[in-house]
């Protein structure tokens, strides 16, 4: 329960949230990669946007398409996806896998979602603290979808963004589970990251690297014996619950997905 807790504090400290721990209890699951084995952020990403730049502007640009998102059911759903913390966390991906994922429905896809968790949003960390860049919100004034994280945000660095790469990385994940759905789960992953756009807590750039170091993280998970025992497990439990726990709200969540 201890080492539970721990990586939750650490996870929290380092995306930028607000963790939901009570006591030593944690919905974070020890991760499958030591923080030496997470592969090295600086090596993989360069500057941010330089000011004035190309890439700056296609930032500014995309952060107030996004600001015309706020109040709808788009902006709605960034703010559910921004929670990594409740029991509820995992089943953004039940529309995508076609299965209501949760501890209680799926435990195995639960846990393998949850051990990964942590190296995906880690591998974030040594360009965060090298730049610590500046949050949208910071700049344009305007709400976020998780108020209640806005002074915790304001002193974590930008680029890259945590929650972007554990929402790219769970995509792919899911995909070597239910790989007939390889399409569907890793534009759910992409949106998730999209969602802190959406969500004005981050810039485009942030998002978009945030995916390259999970996508590093992901090809190194590849190489540890206890995540393919686990993968295992969980595409065994996905054969043999196939048809079963179809999950709600699936329209609703593609009709927001759909706005721009």
């Amino acid at each position: 329960m201890r080492s539970g807790y721990l990586v939750a504090t650490a996870l929290a400290a380092t995306i930028g949230l607000t963790t939901a721990v009570s006591g030593q209890t944690s919905y974070f699951a020890q991760p499958y990669l030591s923080k030496e084995a997470v592969p090295n952020s600086l090596k993989l990403d360069p500057p941010p946007p330089a000011p004035g730049s190309a890439d700056e502007k296609r930032d500014v640009a995309a952060q107030k398409a996004a600001l015309k998102l706020q109040g709808t059911p788009r902006f709605a759903l960034a703010a559910r996806d921004s929670d990594l913390t409740s029991p509820q966390a995992t089943g953004a991906f039940s529309c995508a896998a076609g299965i209501t994922i949760s501890a209680a429905t799926t435990p195995n896809i639960d846990k393998l979602m949850r051990r990964t968790m942590g190296s995906f949003g880690m591998v974030s960390a040594p360009t965060k603290l090298k730049y610590m860049r500046k949050r949208p919100f910071v700049i344009n004034g305007k709400p976020t979808c998780t108020p209640a994280q806005d002074s915790l945000l304001r002193g974590n660095g930008s680029y890259t963004s945590g929650h972007a790469g554990i929402g790219w990385g769970l995509g792919l994940v899911l995909a070597q589970v239910y790989p007939d759905r390889t399409a569907d789960l890793v534009a759910r992953g992409r949106a998730f990251a999209d969602s802190r756009r959406v969500c004005n807590v981050h810039w485009l750039s942030d998002t978009e690297q945030g995916q390259i170091g999970a996508s590093a993280v992901f090809a190194r998970l590849q190489s540890e014996p206890a995540f393919q025992a686990d993968l295992a497990a969980a595409r065994e439990e996905a054969k043999a619950l196939a048809g079963k726990h179809t999950p709600a709200g699936c329209d609703a969540e593609a009709a927001a997905l759909a706005m721009k």
